[in-house]
C-alpha cells in the first residue's frame, strides 16, 4: 500500500531524523496512517524507510528553508489531493548558556528553527488541514512553561510556539481544526547530548571574565542535565500521546507527558516564584 493509498489518514511530521519526530513516524505508520517523515537528509529518510512500510515517504524538509518547504507541500498536495488528515510540528534545537552571554546569531537561529519555522510548516499545510478538518499538532516543552537557567533561549521559543499553538487552536475553531499542545518532560533522546555538545562548545568560547562569572554553575546544570536525560521517559510515549491527539474524538488543548512534566506543571502553579527557584537549586546540588 503506498501512501497514495492511505489517502483519507495522511500526516506530515517535521524532525523525523531522530527522537520524538522519529518514533511519532514509526508509532504512525504502523498505526496504518500515511505518513510524510521530514527529514533534512535523504540518508536519514532512507534509515527510516529500512523499519517502516511503504505507507510512509520521506521528504526534504528544512523548517528555515521556506523552498525545501514549498517543494514538500506540493508533492503532499499532489499524493493526497489536497486533504491531510494531520501536521506534526516537531522539529527543533537547543541553544543554551547565560543571557549574558549567549551569542544573539545562536539566539536567532533557536528562534528561527523552533518558532518561525514551524509557522512557516503551519503556513504551507493549513489549507490543506483545513480541507480535511484534520488535526495539529505541536511538540512543545513543560520548559515552554517558564525559564530554567541556563536555557533561556530554548525556554523562550516552547513558550512561543505554546501560545502560537493556543492562538491557531481559536482561530482553526470555526473550521472545524483541532490543535494540541504536546508538553513532554524528560524524554530519552539525542536532544540532550546534543545539547551538552551545544553547552561545551559556549563554555569553550566565553570570555575568561565571563566564564569565572557563570564555569561552575554551567557545569553543575549540565551534570542535572545529564542525570534527567538519563532517566527520561522513551521517545514512544510521545507518539502514543500523538497519536492519541490525531485520533481522539474530543483531543485535549494540552497533554502534559511524563511524571516530572506532570511535577512541573502543578509547582509552576502553586508554588511562589523564588520558592521553585530554591527548589531547582536544590536539584542542580544533588546532581553534581
Amino acid at each position: 500500500m503506498t501512501i497514495d493509498g492511505a489517502r483519507g489518514r495522511a500526516v506530515v511530521i517535521t524532525g523525523c531524523s531522530t527522537g520524538i519526530g522519529r518514533a511519532c513516524a514509526v508509532a504512525l505508520d504502523r498505526a496504518g496512517f500515511g505518513v510524510f517523515a521530514g527529514v533534512r537528509r535523504d540518508a536519514d529518510g532512507e534509515a527510516l524507510r529500512s523499519e517502516t512500510s511503504d505507507r510512509l515517504e520521506p521528504l526534504i524538509i528544512d523548517v528555515t528553508d521556506g523552498e525545501t518547504i514549498a517543494a514538500a507541500a506540493e508533492r503532499v498536495r499532489e499524493a493526497t489531493g489536497g486533504r491531510l488528515a494531520g501536521l506534526i510540528n516537531n522539529a527543533g534545537i537547543t541553544v543554551g548558556g547565560p543571557v549574558e552571554a549567549i551569542p544573539l546569531e545562536d539566539f536567532r537561529r533557536q528562534l528561527e528553527v523552533n518558532v518561525t519555522g514551524q509557522v512557516a510548516v503551519t503556513q504551507a499545510f493549513l489549507g490543506m488541514i483545513r480541507a480535511a478538518r484534520g488535526r495539529i499538532v505541536f511538540i512543545s516543552s513543560i520548559g515552554g512553561r517558564g525559564g530554567l537557567q541556563f536555557l533561556s533561549p530554548y525556554n523562550a521559543s516552547k513558550a512561543a510556539l505554546a501560545a502560537i499553538g493556543d492562538s491557531l487552536r481559536q482561530e482553526m475553531k470555526p473550521f472545524g481544526v483541532d490543535v494540541s499542545i504536546v508538553e513532554p518532560g524528560s524524554i530519552a533522546t539525542e536532544i540532550w547530548a546534543k545539547g551538552d555538545d551545544q553547552a561545551q562548545r559556549l563554555s569553550d568560547a566565553l570570555d575568561p571574565g565571563v566564564l569565572a562569572l557563570y564555569g561552575e554553575r554551567i557545569d553543575r546544570m549540565r551534570a542535572l542535565a545529564a542525570k534527567t536525560g538519563a532517566a527520561g521517559l522513551p521517545a514512544e510515549a510521545v507518539a502514543e500521546v500523538v497519536q492519541h491527539a490525531l485520533t481522539a474524538p474530543r483531543p485535549r488543548a494540552r497533554y502534559v507527558v511524563g511524571r516530572d512534566a506532570k511535577v512541573q506543571a502543578v509547582a509552576r502553579r502553586v508554588l511562589p516564584h523564588r520558592a521553585l527557584d530554591r527548589l531547582v537549586e536544590r536539584e542542580i546540588d544533588r546532581a553534581s
